[in-house]
């Protein structure tokens, strides 16, 4: 169990990064995004006497609220069947230390990922596979297609971040 001053500190590190503005929409506005709930993963570390360190905790908290992607190590690809070139420029531009194009290719690819995993999941990603000549195809039992409307939103989640 963390500390409450550790766990004060995660809470405002990470309500920092629950949103953010993304721009590149046709009217040059920027439109916020919800993330709440994506968090990248946190090791616990330990002392010699198996306790768990809270300084070096908080600092690695610390380091997380500061790095460019916020600690992020890995991904849930989804997205890499449709826009898999994409996906896999971004972890080419951030091992060649291309901070500011991975950031704004990353900002790119944050509607279109959330729209194909956590709104509408695997009938939003065989739509979106569909779209981009693969083979979605229909979804099984139990799970039902994307209504017009869903599917509408899920166009707009690619074609305004230049997708489609």
């Amino acid at each position: 169990m963390l500390c409450p001053q550790v766990w004060a500190s995660v809470r405002q590190g990470l309500s920092r990064g629950l949103s953010r503005n993304v721009r590149g929409w046709a009217s040059g506005e920027g439109k916020k995004v919800d993330i709440a709930g994506i968090y990248p993963p946190v090791t616990t570390p330990f002392t010699a006497n198996a306790e768990v360190d809270y300084g070096k905790l908080e600092e690695n908290l610390h380091k997380l609220g500061t790095s460019p992607f916020r600690g992020a190590v890995g991904g849930v690809c989804a997205l890499a069947n449709v826009l898999g070139a994409q996906v896999c420029q971004l972890e080419r531009l951030c091992l060649t230390g291309q901070w500011e194009a991975a950031r704004k290719l990353q900002l790119r690819l944050i509607e279109p990922n959330i729209a194909v995993t956590r709104r509408f999941g695997i009938p939003g990603l065989k739509k979106a596979m569909d779209w981009f000549g693969y083979y979605g195809g229909p979804c099984r039992a139990p799970l039902q297609g994307l209504n017009p409307a869903d599917e509408e939103v899920l166009r707009v989640d690619f074609s305004s971040n230049g997708w489609l």
